[in-house]
């Protein structure tokens, strides 16, 4: 048909956007179908009473000129006139007696300050500002620059030219997880206090030193405006492209004819066709509900066969009647005594506050968060896929309660509150297990991410997955470098020259 477009793409989040902008730039016509009445997918935000509560971004490697990522969202015209905000610290660990570790950027005032705390901890104390000054220098987009499948000799040769001089650092320090690392330390705060500046299940020292490195290099900052208007400006380059996007148009199946994708079908029983067909949305239902099982190999369905780790998270958002300005951005408290949440007995409670973003609340209030990390199980066996209601709600105010003496008064100040549950993740995104980051990285799996995960199926032609299901570690630069990979692909495919541009 002579208005076929030549890709439809399913979903409208930072990958899918990232893969139709840079098909528009190669020339081939695009179709994006959204389930959700905004794009963004899980980097988004809502507004509440004048608040906005963001859902995704704490940093956003690549904001910093001249450093790794940064063309690539100059590509996708999401960094042009806007501000970033740039933390001296990361986050505070505060224990009950009132001792604090500061987690500074720099490694030089990391380093002296972790000294203060325990003289007698000076050689691990070394090695991890040591790390961080390494890893400053270290491009983390290097695995990701071009689809494995079109690198030739030449190409592996320089990326391995490239990493040598890294080799040994990434040989320790990424087979090392951090909850491993802080066993050699003497002083027990610091034991306890280090894993809670970067909580995520078994990751890797490396992440947690080029994660202070990149936001010392100025390349970690903060998009002012949040997650959602920051892909509503990959929204505007894609549409300025020429691209279509349909919003509230869920899909039910992709179409296949002899063992080639063709198109779509959506829940309203409309069908699309197309010459090729990328999946940007969550990989579970993609491959067991669009493709109904077919097209699998072992290694694909032992993706999915529940051994691999996913990250969920409790999200409680508040809007505060009170300027927070004058506290600490990330604070997270060890506790006295344990609290139960969500079927688990944590010891400690993360809150940040929004202030240094003043768009996101209004003049003299706050926008607050409590963070932490959960099981999708509790959530699922407790409340099936039926919406948490008060039970949430109680969740989020045994929470309040713990903060009061840390901010007294909050409760009374507290203008709106939202609950963000792993099944809330679920319902919105349609992310397997509400999952808010995809494939989690650490020891066992970071070489999986070296050699890459599937992009296509075995037997299926013109079709294609990307996102956060194909990539380790996810994260928004390396799912959009996923959707950009994929348009490489193609493009080769067809014998095209990929091209990309930056927006006048």
């Amino acid at each position: 048909m002579a208005n076929e477009p030549d890709i439809l793409i399913i979903g409208a989040g930072i990958a899918g956007l990232a893969a139709g902008c840079y098909a528009q730039m190669n020339g081939y016509r695009t179709q994006i179908f959204e389930s959700n009445t905004e794009p963004g997918g899980l980097c988004t935000a809502v507004q509440r009473q004048g608040y906005t509560f963001d859902s995704c971004i704490h940093y956003l490697f690549g904001s910093g000129p001249g450093q790794p990522f940064h063309s690539l969202w100059q590509e996708l015209g999401a960094v042009q006139n806007r501000q970033f905000v740039n933390h001296e610290e990361f986050t505070r660990v505060v224990e009950p007696g009132g001792k604090t570790l500061i987690a500074y950027c720099n490694p030089d005032r990391l380093g002296q300050h972790l000294l203060s705390l325990s003289p007698a901890d000076s050689q691990p104390i070394k090695a991890f500002c040591d790390g961080v000054r390494t890893f400053k220098n270290f491009d983390l987009s290097l695995f990701q620059q071009k689809p494995k499948a079109l690198m030739g000799p030449g190409d592996w040769a320089g990326l391995i030219k490239r990493l040598l001089p890294f080799a040994r650092s990434l040989g320790k320090w990424g087979m090392l997880p951090l909850t491993e690392f802080v066993t050699q330390f003497q002083d027990p705060f610091l034991k306890r206090a280090l894993p809670q500046v970067f909580p995520l299940p078994g990751i890797p020292s490396m992440v947690a030193m080029s994660l202070l490195a990149y936001l010392d290099n100025g390349n970690a900052g903060f998009p002012v405006g949040a997650s959602l208007d920051f892909a509503r400006a990959l929204e505007r380059r894609y549409l300025g492209l020429g691209g279509e996007i349909h919003y509230g148009s869920r899909v039910e199946r992709i179409l296949i004819e002899n063992d080639q994708a063709v198109g779509i079908r959506l829940d309203d029983g409309a069908e699309h066709s197309a010459q090729r067909v990328i999946s940007a949305c969550d990989g579970r239902s993609t491959l067991f509900n669009m493709l109904g099982g077919q097209y699998l190999n072992r290694p694909i369905q032992e993706l999915y066969d529940g051994h691999m780790p996913v990250y969920s998270q409790l999200q409680v958002s508040l809007g505060v009647n009170r300027d927070c300005s004058d506290q600490p951005h990330w604070v997270t408290y060890l506790l006295d005594e344990p609290i139960a949440i969500a079927g688990e007995t944590r010891s400690e409670i993360s809150v940040k506050h929004y202030c240094f973003d003043p768009s996101l609340a209004p003049p003299g209030k706050s926008v607050m968060m409590i963070l932490m990390t959960t099981t999708y199980d509790y959530w699922h066996r407790t409340y099936g896929r039926s919406p948490e209601g008060t039970a949430a709600i109680q969740e989020a105010n045994a929470l309040v309660d713990r903060l009061e003496p840390f901010y007294p008064g909050l409760k009374a100040d507290i203008e709106h509150m939202e609950v963000t549950t792993p099944l809330t993740y679920e319902r919105q995104t349609g992310n397997w297990q509400g999952a808010s980051n995809g494939w989690v990285l650490n020891k066992d799996t970071l070489p999986q991410m070296v050699k890459g995960l599937p992009k296509t199926l075995p037997g299926l032609r013109r079709f294609y997955m990307v996102g956060q299901w194909t990539e380790l570690g996810g994260g928004v630069p390396i799912v959009a470098m996923s959707g950009r990979n994929t348009i490489q692909q193609i493009c080769h495919e067809d014998r095209r020259r990929f091209e990309a541009s930056i927006p006048k």
